[in-house]
């Protein structure tokens, strides 16, 4: 039996079925929609996606200000509370004054006593030059009384030395010869008196002008404003004002009041924290890049920064400032030890700080600690020669 031709049995097999227009149409459109988001995509990533590098690993950080008393005390006012806005030399605790009080008192009559003390040292120096000048005319004195003495001796020498010439011839009697050796022995001692009372003199003399100049060393040179021991009064006068002073503590900066740990009747030691103020209004951000997004990174670059606190509307403009000195492995409290067998590298994040603005920051507040993503334009700011 012959077999039938599949020509004769289905005769659409020999043409073709004719191609869909609109299909066609759709499909080029398609490719040319594609192929124009390709090079728009591309032609943005050469003039614009280039030049930025990303991170959501950032924060909100800032220079807490740590209030610690300065003197120890007994608390007796505590003016603020957590979360509470202060401005700077606001008063935020006080601390029972009433022993500082008392040391101020005490040091300032020790100032008046050294005060008085030195008055009458100048005092002294007076008397002790008149003393002196007493002394140099008590030499003088003793001198003119040696001269005396010195004359009676020379008189009764010459009355005995006569009397015993005649003694032999009897012209003299015995009575007269021994009043004659008797007044000999009154005018010698008398003399050597006279001798002694000039060096005693002169002694009292030496004393007197030593107490003078040890009595000047004091004063030389000063006056009741500068003297050594008025000057260590005033400064302990000074000392106690000043912890007076420091029991009532302010507030170092504005800010907000954090971490508060005191309370009224509380006693408390010099450098203990009792709270925390943070200056709200200068915080920055820290944002954690990889190490291989920091290659054209510079400080003075812009930055853009948004907060999962205010969401996208809300746009944070600031600039770099500059580089950790290493990433947060360097400075972890167990840094990771890589020298091992079985080493696996991980790609490294270096803290880059980043100053927001102040009027940003003024009008919507940020807190430390909040996430950031933070944009970092590469193509602003500083020159690539830069770091």
């Amino acid at each position: 039996m012959a077999e039938a031709d599949p020509l004769t049995i289905n005769p659409d097999l020999t043409t073709p079925a004719p191609a869909n227009p609109q299909r066609a149409k759709l499909l080029t459109g398609v490719g040319v929609a594609v192929l124009l988001a390709a090079v728009g995509y591309g032609s943005w990533y050469a003039l614009v996606g280039s030049h930025h590098v990303t991170t959501d690993n950032a924060y909100v950080g800032g220079d807490t200000a740590e209030i610690t008393p300065m003197v120890a005390g007994q608390v007796a006012e505590v003016a603020v509370s957590d979360t509470q806005a202060v401005r700077r030399g606001d008063v935020l605790l006080r601390i029972d004054d009433r022993d500082a009080s008392l040391a101020l008192a005490q040091a300032e009559a020790a100032l008046a006593k050294a005060e008085r003390q030195y008055h009458q040292t100048s005092a002294t120096s007076g008397a002790l030059t008149a003393q002196v000048g007493a002394r140099t005319a008590a030499i003088l004195s003793a001198q003119a009384q040696l001269s005396a003495a010195q004359a009676a001796f020379d008189k009764a020498q010459i009355d005995l030395a006569r009397r015993r010439k005649l003694a032999p011839d009897g012209a003299v009697s015995g009575d007269e010869l021994s009043s004659a050796v008797n007044a000999f022995a009154a005018a010698r001692a008398n003399l050597e008196l006279a001798r002694a009372g000039i060096a005693q003199a002169q002694a009292s003399a030496g004393a007197a002008s030593g107490d003078l100049a040890a009595n000047r060393a004091l004063t030389d040179g000063t006056n009741a404003t500068t003297a050594p021991d008025v000057l260590a009064a005033k400064a302990r006068v000074d000392a106690a004002k000043l912890d007076l002073e420091r029991t009532v503590i302010r507030a170092p900066v504005d800010g907000v009041v954090a971490m508060r740990a005191v309370q009224m009747g509380q006693r408390v030691a010099p450098g203990t924290t009792v709270m925390r103020v943070v200056p709200v209004g200068q915080l920055y951000v820290d944002a954690n890049f990889k190490e291989g997004q920091l290659t054209a990174v510079r400080p003075g670059q812009a930055v853009a920064l948004t907060s999962d606190m205010y969401g996208a509307d809300v746009v944070f403009h600031g600039r770099v400032t500059g580089f950790s000195g290493g990433t947060g492995s360097a400075f972890a409290l167990i840094p990771a030890q890589n020298a091992t067998g079985n080493w696996i590298k991980v790609v490294q994040r270096l803290p880059v700080r980043v100053a927001l603005d102040p009027h940003e920051l003024a009008a919507h507040p940020l807190r430390v600690g909040l996430s950031m993503d933070a944009d970092i334009d590469t193509a602003s700011g500083a020159p690539r020669g830069a770091r």
